[in-house]
């Protein structure tokens, strides 16, 4: 009898098979869960992370001050429509997602040959990118306006580094400003890999003026850009324009992404890689 009690207790939660998660694990877990729910009690979100109810109940509260979800009694709810100029810390978003980002990121990693310069924009699914392209360990000029791709890069030798100036983004390792858009302005890169919070249809949208700024100015400077982007940024536009998409060259994203933006982006032309 004791024996079959401790197997019927050592489910997942018993065994603490999420318990370990950091803060911004779990944020990034509880914002996916809601994004397909749409609405959880705090019992089913503990359930599902293996964690306690009052951990969980403290991440809702801490997600609906930024402003994330809705707080509801005894639960959360995702938001009713988007908010144009709301993005996830950047802790959070490395998370959301994160293995379809790595996919993405390594067929991203594939078009870039030998020797060719290549800008790498700020944003997460371009981290890993530079993360998989870093790997092959291939001669070639990166430049990038990301203090978390430089670093990366800084690592691997083969690579000749270049870091757009500029000032620092609040919570962010992106870098923007006057300067940044001035030496994008200067380059004739071979290739530039752009990431967006959203893409509503042919249109590239940001959540921050600053941020599509600079995105502008990196388009310019590449002769070929793809924008690398996960399937939930297929969505309502956020709050600045960037491009449309006859201004880049094609879209790397995953086979979930939305049927019919990447039919209208086959029609006008564009190469779509699916990772």
């Amino acid at each position: 009898m004791r024996r079959s009690v401790a197997k019927k207790t050592a489910g997942p939660a018993a065994r603490g098979a999420r318990v370990d998660l950091i803060p911004a694990e779990r944020h990034a877990r509880l914002l996916e869960i809601l994004r397909v729910r749409r609405a959880a009690s705090i019992r089913e979100l503990a359930s599902l992370l293996g964690g306690s109810a009052s951990t969980v109940r403290r991440d809702l509260d801490e997600l609906a001050q930024r402003g994330a979800i809705t707080r509801t009694f005894g639960g959360a709810t995702a938001k009713d429509g988007a908010m144009a100029t709301f993005e996830p810390d950047l802790a959070v978003a490395e998370h959301l997602e994160h293995e379809e980002k790595q996919r993405i990121g390594r067929q991203a990693a594939l078009m870039i040959q030998p020797g060719q310069s290549v800008i790498f924009d700020s944003g997460t699914t371009v981290l890993e990118a530079a993360r998989a392209f870093a790997q092959r360990g291939v001669r070639a000029t990166v430049v990038t306006n990301d203090l978390g791709v430089a670093q990366v890069f800084a690592a691997a030798p083969a690579l000749r580094l270049v870091v757009l100036g500029g000032m620092l983004r609040p919570r962010s390792s992106t870098l923007f400003g006057e300067a940044a858009e001035r030496f994008a302005g200067e380059l004739h890169a071979d290739l530039a890999l752009i990431g967006a919070h959203s893409i509503t249809g042919d249109l590239i949208t940001e959540t921050a003026l600053e941020i599509a700024s600079v995105k502008r100015a990196i388009v310019r400077a590449a002769r070929r850009t793809y924008v690398l982007v996960d399937h939930t940024k297929f969505r309502e536009p956020a709050f600045a324009t960037v491009c449309r998409a006859a201004d880049v060259a094609g879209l790397v994203t995953s086979r979930t992404a939305s049927p019919d933006t990447l039919a209208l982006w086959r029609d006008a032309g564009l190469r779509i890689q699916l990772a």
